[in-house]
């Protein structure tokens, strides 16, 4: 393996995605994943930005070959730690337009928690309650509610 492969594999696998569901994220077979991560191909450039998004992790942390302090690299991570005070709080999320989840677009919900580098939610839609796993990488802005006294 290589270290972008290994890198790929272990960032994948700390998400509890398997490649299958990694490459329909990607819109690529799971034996390309599978290839990436054994180091026989690596992917195509164009490709990596994408990566990076959906592990959480900068394109610089996939594509150097030193390794870094995961702590600095995660875009994540420092969301999270700037969220954890709004957790149990009512906000509203914005999402990077190709990351956008129609089920809370412009719809207050609750953060339930933070789990790695994904946000647990909980809103109410015309459907019902419901609950979510939300990327932080998706998340382009978080508006905080006014509380209601």
């Amino acid at each position: 393996m290589n270290e972008l492969g290994n890198k790929i594999a272990l960032k994948r696998k700390n998400l509890g995605m398997t490649q299958m569901e990694f490459a329909e994220q990607l819109s690529v077979t799971r034996q390309t994943v599978s290839r990436w991560e054994a180091g026989t191909v690596m992917p195509d450039i164009d490709k990596i930005p994408d990566i990076a998004r959906i592990l959480g992790v900068s394109c610089d942390y996939l594509l150097k070959d030193e390794a870094e302090d995961e702590e600095q690299t995660v875009s994540g991570n420092h969301l999270s730690r700037l969220l954890k005070n709004a957790e149990g709080k009512t906000v509203r999320l914005n999402f990077f337009e190709e990351a956008a989840d129609a089920d809370l677009f412009n719809i207050p919900c609750t953060i339930l928690a933070f789990e790695g580098n994904w946000m647990k939610v909980s809103a109410t839609t015309k459907k019902g309650p419901i609950e979510k796993l939300i990327s932080l990488a998706s998340i382009l802005s978080v508006e905080l509610m006014e509380e209601k006294q």
